[in-house]
């Protein structure tokens, strides 16, 4: 959407350098705005899940972006529209969360910007910022009397989010249709509290935050501008944080970190450039450089791309791990300590575990059915030993310093280790 525009502001011209720009609601005035200094940004997180996962690193990258050019990022928890749920993107309505499962995913999502932003009360210190704290009170008559009447019914029909889901003969309830409602009543009263001037989204997210623009347009906020960045796909097509094994999660605890470096070093060679730009603060000639490897060379990239980007999360000590553990995982053929890993008490390897339970334990397979199957196509290995035999055992004498390594295809790996 840049097209021939020129920024003149460092924030404009990282995000255009980049790839993070796709939609803008007028770049000259925003690019002015964030020339000035007075560049106060937000994007909005529902609390849907425990933890965010990489599919949201686009928008924490935006606000850490902001940030490091002299902005000031506001992170917004939807603690007030998680529980109404956005209908963009979806063909059925969210699950609808108890308060206290909202409240607990809240807690997880705030530990991961720690990583991202400097929180505090300077100038461009970030700010995290509840919506429930103006939602949550909202008296219906004030808010449609104040804010409703703004709304045009005929324009929130033609908002993709609502017309794709009609087109489809897809159910779309009344509580649903209220949350452009929320979301650009969020944008006015972040303009308010915080002199925000800027909502940042996916590109989903546009309609949504035009109404939120015009919204402060008719209730007499102070300028307001809108960005999108571009909806994100593998080259081969495949939603950006999801694998075949689940989320790809920002949160250790729900992902280990040796499996979240994993997800970067696998990567297709048609994604590790345009990745190296969004996931990574690498200078963009030393991308450059990185870009012209090819064939074997190009899995070197993909290492720098994968401890970069686990840095960016879980900092440089934990990265190199990864990395060293993948190194010794398969370039050297040896058991590392830093594996994901279960325990397994000595009597019961000493009696003698089944293989098929064996990877049930570890959560390399579901089912002692789905083991089955994976021997019978080759994909189960004990230390590096291809499993032929169902009825087969791990026993002491598997042991390698205390550890048996457990292996699923040739990326996934878990130590049985002696509790």
């Amino acid at each position: 959407m840049a097209g021939d525009f020129r920024p003149t502001s460092d924030f404009l011209q990282v995000l255009a350098e980049r790839g993070f720009l796709h939609q803008c609601s007028d770049l000259d005035g925003l690019d002015h705005m964030a020339k000035s200094g007075d560049l106060v940004a937000y994007i909005g997180f529902d609390c849907t899940a425990p933890s965010l996962h990489a599919g949201s690193l686009v928008q924490i990258m935006l606000l850490r972006w902001l940030q490091k050019t002299g902005g000031k990022p506001i992170a917004l928890m939807g603690g007030g529209t998680t529980r109404v749920g956005d209908p963009s993107g979806k063909d059925a309505s969210r699950q609808l969360l108890p308060l206290e499962t909202i409240a607990a995913n809240q807690d997880g999502i705030k530990r991961v910007f720690s990583r991202f932003l400097s929180f505090g009360d300077g100038k461009q210190d970030a700010i995290m910022q509840d919506n429930a704290v103006w939602l949550a009170s909202l008296n219906y008559i004030d808010f449609l009397r104040d804010a409703g009447r703004h709304f045009s019914v005929n324009r929130m029909l033609s908002m993709d989010s609502v017309k794709l889901r009609l087109e489809r003969d897809q159910e779309l309830s009344f509580l649903e249709f209220n949350y452009m409602c929320l979301q650009a009543y969020d944008f006015v009263e972040l303009s308010k509290r915080h002199s925000c001037n800027l909502q940042m989204g996916g590109s989903d997210q546009w309609g949504n935050i035009v109404t939120g623009i015009d919204l402060g347009r008719r209730m007499g906020t102070r300028q307001l501008y809108g960005l999108t960045s571009p909806l994100l796909t593998t080259a081969s097509g495949a939603k950006m944080g999801k694998t075949a094994q689940g989320a790809i999660w920002l949160d250790e605890s729900l992902l280990p970190v040796f499996e979240y470096w994993q997800y970067w070093r696998n990567c297709e060679d048609r994604d590790t450039g345009r990745f190296l730009k969004l996931f990574t603060e690498l200078p963009l000639d030393e991308i450059a450089r990185l870009e012209t490897l090819s064939g074997a060379e190009i899995n070197e990239a993909k290492k720098i791309l994968a401890t970069e980007a686990t840095t960016m999360v879980h900092g440089r000590e934990a990265a190199i791990e990864a990395a060293d553990t993948a190194q010794k995982t398969f370039e050297e053929a040896a058991i590392a300590e830093h594996l994901p890993s279960v325990e397994i008490g000595v009597a019961e390897i000493e009696a003698g575990i089944g293989v098929l339970s064996a990877f049930v334990k570890a959560g390399l397979v579901a089912s002692t059915g789905e083991a089955r199957r994976q021997i019978k196509g080759g994909g189960l290995r004990v230390n590096g030993e291809t499993v032929t035999d169902e009825r087969a055992s791990i026993g002491p004498r598997d042991l390698n310093l205390g550890a048996v390594k457990l292996s699923l295809g040739r990326k996934r790996h878990v130590l049985l280790k002696i509790a």
